[in-house]
């Protein structure tokens, strides 16, 4: 089973910790972030893992070596001039993945227990191009979901809300949990070509009637570390593990 750990990003709401080392190198619990959700994976059956660097690749290379690579087969995309945005740094990689059966894509940048096995059984089962792990939570931005699946997004903060076609059924809004898996067939699905976000190809895919799923992992401990008091709080849970 593949995986992608999306590294690639510069951490600056967390500077100046993250003008010496990348983002996912900052340490919860003493374990740098990018390991513990690495781990996870493996956990959960992942055999190789693709991961996206730009600031700092050679601090998570070394990182790596220093680890033996986790013990399985891991690949890195090296965006050499820019990060190319969590959609982009996927298609980037592309070549990297073998193709064979879905993935899973997750954040480097998450302290979190949800249950990635629980995951992509739901995916399995379900028959979706794509499952993304929600929840509900306190955020601006958010998606919307109806009975077929992904139907838009919003953002309070610019005062948007885009809904790509016609609702069936009750609508609720969720936010992304920066977890998710995907079948092989996304690579294809996706025409949009350098930097962009994931959501722009799953939303326009969404409204040509692929279906875009929703699991939810409401209960499970999630923090996002990109600011200082959002670290602490990962850092005071992460005492409990």
């Amino acid at each position: 089973m593949d995986a992608m750990i999306l590294a690639a990003g510069f951490g600056t709401r967390l500077k100046p910790l993250t003008d010496r080392l990348p983002k996912a190198l900052v340490e919860v619990g003493g374990v740098p972030v990018l390991e513990r959700n690495a781990r996870r994976l493996l956990a959960a059956g992942v055999d190789r893992l693709v991961i996206n660097v730009h600031p700092f690749a050679d601090a998570i290379r070394a990182h790596l070596a220093a680890r033996a690579d986790y013990g399985i087969d891991v690949r890195l995309s090296h965006e050499v001039e820019a990060p190319l945005e969590t959609g982009g740094g996927l298609l980037a990689a592309r070549s990297l993945f073998r193709g064979d059966a879905p993935f899973f894509v997750h954040n480097a940048d998450v302290y979190t227990d949800l249950d990635l096995e629980a995951l992509y059984a739901d995916h399995l089962a379900g028959g979706a191009l794509v499952t993304l792990a929600t929840m509900e939570r306190p955020s601006p931005r958010g998606l919307l979901f109806d009975d077929l699946g992904l139907l838009g997004h919003v953002n309070d903060d610019k005062g948007a809300r885009v809904q790509v076609r016609d609702a069936v059924g009750t609508i609720e809004r969720l936010a992304f949990a920066c977890a998710h898996v995907a079948s092989p067939a996304v690579f294809d699905a996706i025409t949009e070509r350098g930097r962009f976000g994931i959501f722009d190809p799953y939303l326009r895919l969404a409204g040509a009637g692929k279906r875009i799923a929703s699991f939810r992992v409401d209960g499970c401990t999630w923090v996002d570390i990109g600011r200082p008091e959002q670290l602490a709080l990962a850092n005071q849970l992460a005492t409990h593990d």
